[in-house]
């Protein structure tokens, strides 16, 4: 690579030379596009139903299949992946900010501030998440956007710990000592030498907690505060699957082979974030 390379041109090189990385990002591609374009892609509406028809295996008019009460099952899977990505982007997203935020400051502060920062952690692992988003729906009343950073404002305990466990072991390392010795700001430390190094372990997390949203989601639409129907996403497909696989086992096969195909794309695409992420990389 150039010496004038940065972090980011290097990342972009060894990501692009990563063929499963690459793999999962073309699959993650295809379903977001798959995603937006649902209502002109999908062959029914999602709330369209036949009941005299009910469920039914597969066939020419139907690719997938249909649900009990005769809705596309192709269609509600495009239409799914809608609420299911979005729930697990913006959900993540809430859970990085406020985790990655409260994990630095923790570790870099060290102390009493790191010891009681960690401590509410601790507490706030003990309480119940579905107490929390219950109270949240009561007081602000049921709203898909609330739902997203309710879940997000659950999530974000674990990268909390992690991202200070990554801090307390940077700040002690000679190059970070060397930086304080020479009146580097907490900025610029921040920017330069902390982040960089904790850039991998970060959006390694972050792939996975995609999916788990997903599925929290669907529980929470299995306890009635998500998703409402009609709509649908891929957790309550799932749940519905679940409910009916013995009689309709399509009806679990599909949402779930593309659930899973889903979080596969994702744990192919976060690892190979990772090594190109990791400053420490270098090309053979």
């Amino acid at each position: 690579m150039s010496k004038n390379s940065t972090l980011w041109s290097d990342a972009i090189y060894r990501l692009s030379r990563n063929k499963a990385a690459m793999f999962g990002a073309f699959i993650l591609l295809i379903l977001i596009v798959c995603a937006v374009l649902a209502p002109w892609i999908a062959p029914y509406s999602y709330s369209f139903q036949n009941l005299e028809l009910g469920a039914s295996p597969p066939s020419t008019d139907h690719i997938l299949g249909t649900d009990v009460l005769g809705r596309d099952l192709l269609s509600r899977i495009l239409y799914g992946a809608r609420i299911s990505l979005l729930v697990g982007f913006v959900a993540t997203g809430v859970a990085l900010i406020i985790g990655v935020s409260w994990g630095i400051v923790a570790g870099y502060s060290g102390g009493r501030v790191d010891s009681i920062m960690m401590r509410i952690v601790d507490i706030l692992y003990g309480l119940p998440f579905i107490i929390f988003i219950i109270l949240l729906m009561v007081i602000f009343g049921r709203n898909l956007w609330l739902l997203f950073g309710a879940i997000g404002a659950v999530e974000w305990l674990t990268m909390a710990r992690i991202v200070r466990g990554q801090v307390i072991t940077l700040k002690n390392q000679e190059f970070v000592m060397a930086a304080k010795a020479m009146g580097v700001s907490n900025l610029s430390m921040f920017r330069k030498h902390l982040f960089p190094n904790i850039l991998g372990p970060i959006a390694v997390y972050a792939t996975l907690t995609i999916p788990q949203v997903m599925l929290l989601e669907g529980f929470l639409s299995f306890l009635g505060l998500g998703i409402q129907p009609p709509m649908s996403s891929w957790g309550t497909l799932i749940k519905d699957g679940v409910e009916s696989m013995e009689e309709y086992s399509w009806l679990l096969i599909y949402p779930g082979i593309t659930f899973t195909i889903t979080l596969f794309a994702l744990n192919f695409f976060g690892d190979g974030l990772r090594d190109a992420l990791d400053p420490k990389t270098t090309d053979n």
